[in-house]
């Protein structure tokens, strides 16, 4: 039996249409404009327990409504959803005890005090048995390196070092699900990365049922498996990472190195050339060109070796959003 389970749910929000000038804001006094905003459609999804799930879409597409929907924070206007057993907007005692939701933009330690104390509200909140508690939060310190900093105000700790204050709080009551939204976000490289690790060797012991939504294709390569693209508030991909890339992208990379006293001989022709520092040559070339296109350099070039490979998956991800133009949705 899956762990979540989707079955048409939709969110729909009614916005006031506010106009411009003195005028239309006193008539806006007595008759307003709405319009309705499609956060969520009839979105349907499953997952299976263990799983590590990206949640990807550009802003507004309906990533966080559908993460706030599963969590109980709002309701929805149509459709169905059942997250281990539980409807999430009934807000079960039962379940709220076991999911976590982690926003990076959102603040649930209390600032002006050491995390520690927020961790032993957490206790107190979730009914966590004292021994419990200890060996969970020795367990969570250790692998995130935070021991040192527990006694430290909030206010203190740099941005990495909150999000890893974040993360233990939401795990110190051992969720079975964890949904994740931007938990790097505005971190640095070294700090994403060991957010990404500790995410990683945490998600293999526990094998917690984890939904990430995240905008650094980053956290999505080193931890998801699969991933789910959503964009209009309706889901347009369910797969695996390569099959994106598949899908997605018509184009390959081909790197050329040619022999040192070669020259390029109108390599343009073939397709892009996007880097040219002799004696190598990158161009993009489409995929249905790709046989034709290296039969003929090889022909008439010394070539001491050739790579060819996808686009990036950030540049595919990139291309795709840009194509779509979304209702703000949040």
């Amino acid at each position: 039996m899956p762990v979540i389970e989707i079955e048409n749910l939709s969110k729909s929000y009614r916005v006031y249409q506010k106009q411009e000038g003195l005028l239309a804001s006193v008539t806006g006094l007595f008759r307003r404009e709405h319009k309705d905003v499609h956060a969520v459609r009839e979105v349907n999804l499953t997952v299976e327990k263990g799983e590590f799930v990206a949640f990807l879409g550009p802003n507004g597409a309906g990533k966080t409504t559908t993460l706030k929907l599963l969590s109980g924070i709002i309701y929805p206007s149509g459709g169905t959803a059942r997250v281990m057993g539980h409807v999430p907007w009934e807000r079960e005692i039962a379940y709220r005890r076991r999911f976590a939701l982690v926003m990076g933009q959102k603040n649930q330690l209390w600032w002006d005090l050491p995390a520690l104390e927020s961790f032993r509200l957490h206790q107190q909140i979730y009914r966590i048995e004292p021994q419990q508690y200890q060996e969970t939060l020795d367990e969570l310190s250790e692998l995130l390196d935070i021991g040192r900093l527990l006694r430290q105000p909030v206010r203190d700790l740099s941005l990495g070092e909150r999000m890893k204050m974040e993360l233990a709080a939401a795990l110190l009551h051992s969720p079975d699900v964890l949904f994740l939204d931007e938990p790097t976000i505005g971190l640095d490289v070294v700090a994403q990365h060991r957010i990404q690790q500790f995410l990683k060797k945490y998600q293999a012991q526990r094998q917690v049922t984890i939904l990430l939504s995240s905008h650094y294709m980053k956290d999505v390569a080193a931890l998801c498996q699969r991933v789910v693209i959503i964009t209009h508030g309706e889901i347009k991909f369910d797969g695996s990472l390569s099959g994106i890339v598949d899908r997605f992208s018509g184009q390959k990379l081909i790197t050329l190195q040619l022999a040192g006293d070669e020259t390029p001989k109108n390599l343009a022709r073939f397709g892009q050339v996007i880097e040219e520092q002799l004696p190598k040559v990158k161009l993009r070339i489409d995929k249905a060109n790709v046989p034709a296109a290296l039969t003929e350099i090889l022909a008439q070039h010394t070539v001491e070796d050739i790579v060819v490979e996808d686009p990036p998956l950030e540049e595919v991800i990139a291309d795709l959003f840009s194509q779509v133009q979304t209702p703000v949705a949040t």
